[in-house]
């Protein structure tokens, strides 16, 4: 069960990174951004929220190891950490930020404590 649970978290982090890569307009709107007076968002889109989380699960998936799988979850870590500091600071839309940041800290903790000690 770990294992496929460890598979469908590599998926989605595949899955969500693609909207970024494919779809930046979609996803500007999806997270209340929009692009100024150059396209520069389109390309931050396609590299942070996409490039980078599709390159990250693929990599996951291809070494197919406990630490690596350990390590997507500190990326979550990392992303709901500030997604929650921003709820405090910034004060977003606070549905949306809790739900997204509440799917990072699932992730996150699933990830980081079901492979931290398989990572030996």
């Amino acid at each position: 069960m770990t294992t496929a649970l460890n598979v469908i978290a590599a998926l989605m982090t595949i899955g969500f990174g693609l909207f970024g890569f494919l779809a930046p307009s979609f996803t500007l709107g999806a997270l209340d951004l929009s692009t100024t007076n150059s396209n520069m968002g389109l390309s931050e889109m396609r590299a942070s929220v996409g490039g980078l989380f599709v390159v990250t699960g693929v990599a996951v998936l291809i070494l197919n190891n406990p630490m690596a799988y350990a390590m997507l979850g500190v990326v979550y870590a990392g992303a709901a950490l500030g997604r929650f500091v921003s709820v405090f600071l910034d004060n977003p839309p606070l549905f949306k930020a809790v739900t997204f940041g509440g799917i990072e800290l699932v992730l996150a903790l699933w990830l980081i404590l079901a492979n931290i000690n398989r990572a030996a």
